[in-house]
């Protein structure tokens, strides 16, 4: 049972690390922008959105729907960007393993 306890500790330590990564990447931001830099979406490792910025440019109150799909382009966009991120640094935690239980 021996190589049963080591497993266990390797597994604790790998839990450690991987809630060390999660504090890491939250902190860790990235954007997105839509309509050629008209609407930019601030996101962060935990597919929270931080920011929008909109030109004023864009502000049409007679085509609010373009407005819309910018907005929605843009929020998409950062946080697929943002799981990127985040399974990229988890990747080199796990080397690329899958374990079940143990994702963000």
């Amino acid at each position: 049972m021996k190589g049963f306890g080591n497993i266990m500790k390797e597994a604790q330590k790998l839990q450690q690390q991987m809630e060390a990564l999660q504090q890491e990447v939250a902190k860790k931001k990235v954007d997105a922008t839509a309509g050629g830099g008209m609407v930019t979406v601030e996101c962060n490792g935990k597919q929270e959105l931080l920011s929008i910025k909109i030109d004023r440019e864009v502000i049409n109150p007679e085509d609010s729907q373009m407005l819309e799909d910018l907005v929605l382009a843009a929020c998409n966009e950062a946080l697929r960007k943002s799981k990127e991120m985040v399974q990229a640094e988890m990747g080199k935690l796990t080397a690329g393993l899958k374990i079940p239980g143990m994702g963000m």
